[in-house]
């Protein structure tokens, strides 16, 4: 097993751990002490890995008993010097991550070790294969924080488990156990949680041997037959999201959750 370490713009990376095993590329989130929770670092560094990776086949998981719990609240949406709202309005475009994953020809698995919420989800529904442990958990949150979700909410979930329960999901917020997801069609497979890495690297493996040329056509192929305009997706997404930014409904989704109480929501 070879470790690599990568340096983005100059700097080594913090956040995310990248391990090379013959044609696979395993990128492991590694923010443990904040649940696996994302940053604009954590952010770029998987960024940079997925559009620079030279892998066959790539595997995402993370460290601990958590695969991720979406945006850092304190860091990102609880800093009054965070300028998301404004950098999205005078800018709107897909994530530069969500752009990476959709456009990427190299397979990628999502190893869900844990609890997938708000991004932690998107980040499992850009991945093309999800293999579950049985502890994980899917939920897509956004709604509780009174913004919309990612693109890959709106141009991948329906496609997995259908328009109406796509629906369900998104508008309640509601988090699901690795049974249902798998009952659903949102994963491929639920294994024991200590076999679930074995699991995902088998079958990344057995992709990395087939002829690479092929698969990556095959890839390419399906995000034409199935996808949604991704551009466009992701102009509409942050625009929506630069306007829910400011609603006082998401400012109490935020300080209902790091106060740990009921939000009250006003529709303003």
């Amino acid at each position: 097993m070879l470790v690599l370490v990568l340096t983005y713009l100059g700097q080594m990376t913090t956040d995310i751990v990248i391990e090379r095993l013959g044609e696979v590329e395993v990128l492991t989130i590694n923010r443990p002490e904040a649940r696996n929770s994302l940053t604009h670092n954590t952010y770029a560094e998987l960024e940079h890995a997925v559009r620079t990776t030279s892998a066959r086949c790539l595997v995402i998981s993370a460290v601990d008993s958590v695969f991720c719990a979406g945006d850092d609240v304190k860091q990102i949406m609880a800093n009054p010097e965070d300028d998301s709202s404004e950098r999205l309005a005078a800018s709107p475009r897909t994530t530069p991550l969500a752009d990476a994953l959709v456009h990427t020809n190299v397979p990628v698995i999502a190893a869900v070790n844990g609890a997938a919420v708000g991004w932690g989800m998107e980040l499992a529904l850009l991945c093309d294969i999800r293999v579950a442990s049985d502890r994980a958990k899917f939920g897509e949150l956004f709604v509780l924080r009174g913004l919309n979700c990612d693109v890959a909410g709106l141009g991948r979930l329906a496609g997995a488990v259908g328009r109406e329960k796509a629906a369900e999901l998104l508008f309640t917020g509601e988090v699901i156990d690795a049974a249902t997801a798998l009952q659903l069609g949102l994963v491929s497979r639920v294994v024991p949680h200590e076999e679930l890495m074995p699991t995902a690297l088998a079958l990344a493996e057995r992709i990395a041997a087939n002829p690479p040329l092929a698969v990556q056509a095959l890839k390419e192929g399906l995000r034409e037959a199935l996808d949604p305009n991704w551009d466009h997706l992701g102009v509409w997404v942050s625009q929506n999201l630069a306007r829910l930014f400011t609603t006082a409904d998401h400012r109490e989704g935020v300080q209902s959750f790091l106060e740990k109480r009921s939000p009250n929501f006003t529709g303003s």
